[in-house]
């Protein structure tokens, strides 16, 4: 008898402990969860999005497919994107973006996507993409983000030959000039 005793206190005795640790542990989250929402931004005003106006800085880079681009190449009004694998917003914009660079006057030739992040990542993007558009996959300092100055993801723009950016929208259909049914 005295064993029972012995062995419903212990257990009485682990479930208190257990109970304390669990409540320990609660109070620590919710410390965190405070300590992370102090640290977030929140985006106030406009999305992000490419200046209007703004002239891009000189860059060249090398397409998925070996093809040179460069500010200098830029061919008439040419439809640009910038997109990283993972990103929420990026990924229910592919679908768009693919229909939009199919409509897109001068079709693949003036329809640039910057696909930032590791080309392993990547790879389903250039997939999806690399039929309709000129694709670079590069890294977030690469010099087609540095010459734009992109901080955000997604984002979409047109860019004349001159390098100037005419346009900037949170989606790509609204990019398709008038005439031009978005899908």
């Amino acid at each position: 008898m005295s064993g029972l005793v012995a062995i419903v206190a212990l257990v009485s005795v682990l479930t208190v402990l257990n109970l304390l640790l669990t409540f320990g542990v609660i109070r620590r989250l919710r410390e965190h969860t405070e300590l992370l929402a102090g640290r977030a931004t929140p985006i106030v005003g406009e999305p992000p999005s490419l200046p209007v106006g703004r002239q891009v800085g000189d860059f060249a880079a090398t397409t998925t497919d070996g093809e040179p681009v460069a500010r200098a190449l830029l061919a008439g009004d040419t439809l640009v994107a910038f997109l990283t694998p993972g990103c929420e917003p990026c990924e229910e914009s592919l679908p768009h973006l693919v229909e939009a660079a199919k409509k897109w006057p001068g079709g693949r030739r003036n329809t640039l996507v910057v696909v930032i992040g590791r080309r392993d990542r990547a790879a389903d993007h250039v997939e999806r993409l690399a039929p309709v558009a000129r694709v670079v996959v590069e890294a977030p300092d690469g010099p087609i983000a540095t010459g734009f100055g992109v901080t955000a993801y997604p984002l979409f723009g047109v860019v004349d030959s001159s390098g100037q950016v005419l346009r900037s929208e949170t989606a790509p259909a609204a990019l398709l000039p008038h005439g031009v049914a978005p899908a």
